[in-house]
């Protein structure tokens, strides 16, 4: 199975996401921000990343150019429960711009988090 990294401040997602994971067989490793995320990222093979967008000390459109920058091809899903819109739409909408392959609007169901992993993974 996969190695993922789910990067998000709050951690009843941050429990809930990887134990919907785990139990589906795969191996997580999770970070509280984008700084710890991207350390998390660069300290080992991690074969999809999800990222909330909305985090202090580094947020989640930082997070996945940075991470753009170290690997254009591992898959990325966009997380988040805010419907600011900018410039570019809404945080999702930016997050799909700056590289994301895929987003998911919280508050999502297990279900949906397991169908947005199999597809981005091509299961």
């Amino acid at each position: 199975m996969a190695r993922m990294l789910i990067i998000d401040d709050d951690p009843t997602i941050r429990a809930l996401a990887s134990g919907v994971l785990e139990a589906q067989g795969h191996s997580v490793v999770v970070a509280v921000n984008g700084h710890t995320g991207l350390a998390a990222f660069d300290a080992g093979q991690i074969d999809l990343v999800v990222t909330d967008i909305v985090m202090p000390e580094r947020e989640g459109i930082s997070t996945i150019g940075a991470i753009r920058r170290l690997n254009r091809t591992v898959p990325i899903l966009a997380i988040s429960g805010s419907n600011t819109v900018g410039r570019y739409g809404g945080h999702l909408d930016a997050a799909a711009i700056v590289g994301a392959n895929a987003t998911l609007s919280k508050p999502f169901t297990a279900e949906a988090l397991i169908e947005a992993i199999d597809r981005l993974l091509g299961a």
